[in-house]
């Protein structure tokens, strides 16, 4: 759709964009003038003269389209786990009267890590739930229900609308997680009447390695938000230097500390890729690429149990499959210029980025496996010791 905007190596087919997004190329450029004139030359003047401040403001244009909200209803900053912890804690408090936190036991490990911290942390149970239907596990005494939109292992999508419908009947709050969702999934968040929201910008925002994630906060809840970690940022007036602290209007009070520049500055440029693109239109795309990547490597090859749901409207923008040879077939590939990952214990998974993968790099990808599997190279000795990033 728009692969000329990117950097990507020649001959190299990338799956692996819901682990890191290629790099867009009005990146360079940017971060060239932030490091040799915003901050080179003007210094601590950057503040008021390059408009850091305006950052997170800049980024959450580009980002709501894709997940229906407003902007101003959304901050940028902190790491993902930081944004996670702040988030649950305040949508617990939200809950006063509530002792139970629900986690589904598929979440990416951090939401389960971070969930089991806020419950420590709050004196609350945690309680968790089947997969195939969260909102069993909700009673009177549950305050929150987080869980992620796309499964980070699976591909496995939640319906948004039916879960958020089911969490309010029983009087609970709901956290998404759309680390794996926005820029390939579009939802509508607004719509489905959601209650808060975060997710990562490194994936299919392609922001860069550990660039800083996003909140999103429903409207009716931000006036009376609680966030634990009420940092200098998060003031209502932070250069007033007063010992109190008085939180900012809005989603702003989920700010906590001094802005990252330089990673707010990369992932701002690198939102520009989604200029004018329409999110339904990634949504088909993805749809195509991840309907073409089963069939041919259903049709060309055997030994692959797919585990990524084939109804579109559970399926976010990856395919996983399980193999007993997962770690060993995704370095094959690797080493022939078409890059997936692995997932412990035994799945390959293949992202598909919808602006920057084309059908054609799907029969490349597949044609490459299949040469793989012919001369065994997934068996190869240096593949019995994995790597410590998989």
């Amino acid at each position: 759709m728009r692969r000329h905007l990117f950097e990507l190596p020649d001959d190299v087919v990338y799956l692996c964009g819901n682990s890191l997004g290629a790099l867009p190329r009005s990146v360079p450029p940017r971060m060239a003038r932030v490091l040799q004139e915003e901050w080179g030359q003007d210094i601590v003047a950057g503040w008021n003269t390059a408009g850091w401040t305006d950052l997170s403001a800049s980024i959450a244009r580009r980002i709501a389209p894709l997940i229906g909200v407003q902007p101003q209803d959304m901050v940028v900053g902190d790491s993902t786990s930081v944004t996670l912890f702040k988030t649950m804690v305040a949508a617990a408090r939200l809950r006063p009267d509530r002792r139970v936190l629900v986690v589904e036991p598929t979440t990416f490990p951090t939401d389960g890590y971070v969930a089991a911290g806020v419950a420590r942390t709050l004196g609350l149970e945690l309680r968790w739930c089947d997969p195939a239907d969260p909102a069993a596990s909700l009673d009177d005494d549950v305050a929150l229900l987080s869980l992620t939109h796309v499964d980070f292992r699976s591909g496995a999508m939640f319906d948004v609308d039916a879960v958020t419908a089911a969490a309010h009947a029983a009087g609970t709050v709901v956290i998404w997680d759309l680390c794996h969702t926005a820029g390939a999934v579009p939802v509508d968040l607004t719509a489905a009447d959601a209650d808060l929201a975060v997710g990562c910008t490194y994936k299919y925002l392609n922001g860069g390695p550990g660039s800083p994630a996003f909140v999103w906060v429903a409207p009716r809840h931000q006036e009376v938000l609680d966030q634990p970690i009420t940092g200098w940022w998060g003031h209502a007036r932070p250069f007033d230097m007063t010992l109190d602290f008085e939180p900012a209007p809005g989603a702003q009070r989920m700010v906590v500390g001094t802005p990252p520049v330089l990673a707010l500055s990369a992932l701002d440029a690198a939102l520009e890729v989604f200029d004018g693109v329409d999110p339904q239109e990634l949504r088909t795309a993805s749809l195509a690429l991840t309907d073409l990547f089963i069939e041919q490597v259903e049709s060309r090859t055997t030994g692959f149990e797919l585990i990524t749901p084939r109804d579109h409207a559970r399926r976010g923008s990856q395919v996983a499959f399980r193999h007993p040879d997962a770690y060993g077939v995704v370095q094959a590939l690797i080493a022939r210029g078409v890059v997936g990952d692995f997932r412990s214990p035994d799945v390959a998974r293949f992202g598909f980025a919808p602006l920057y993968v084309t059908p054609d790099d799907v029969v490349t990808a597949v044609d490459r496996l299949v040469a793989v599997l012919a001369a065994d190279e997934h068996r190869a000795p240096a593949y019995r010791t994995r790597n410590a990033v998989t």
